[in-house]
């Protein structure tokens, strides 16, 4: 015990003096998949951009109602406009695709509704808008 008094100023002198090194990392942990917290992260996040667009159950009932049928080319056209829009900061954005009109909420990359010619072309709570 008295080899220990040696006029240390603070525990961790007395620590880093008489205690062995640990190896443990701090704040760039290391998972076992051999990449950190981070990265594992800012690949779930871009991973989760990319998904395929949702379509609640409001917009399904208006694209049977109004008989609009997307081609895989439109399909692909629409969720590249909600790219666009999350790219530019857009939360509620309408998405033209052709005569097809779409409200898509960015956030949630949910389709809300559509809309084709022949219905009401007016548009409220958007804050942005992207022609394809």
């Amino acid at each position: 015990m008295n080899q220990i008094n040696k006029n240390f100023t603070s525990i961790e002198q007395a620590a880093s003096r008489y205690l062995p090194k640990s190896n443990k990392q701090t704040t760039s942990s290391i998972l076992p998949s051999g990449k950190s917290f981070q990265e594992i992260l800012l690949e779930q996040q871009s991973t989760t951009k990319d998904t395929e667009l949702k379509f609640s159950k409001h917009a399904n009932e208006r694209l049977l109602s109004r008989n609009i049928d997307l081609t895989s080319s439109q399909l692909e056209r629409l969720q590249s406009g909600a790219k666009m829009a999350s790219e530019k900061g857009i939360k509620e954005s309408l998405v033209m695709v052709d005569n097809l009109a779409f409200i898509v909420n960015i956030k949630n990359n949910t389709v809300v509704t559509a809309v084709n010619d022949g219905d009401d072309r007016v548009f409220t709570n958007i804050d942005g808008a992207v022609i394809m």
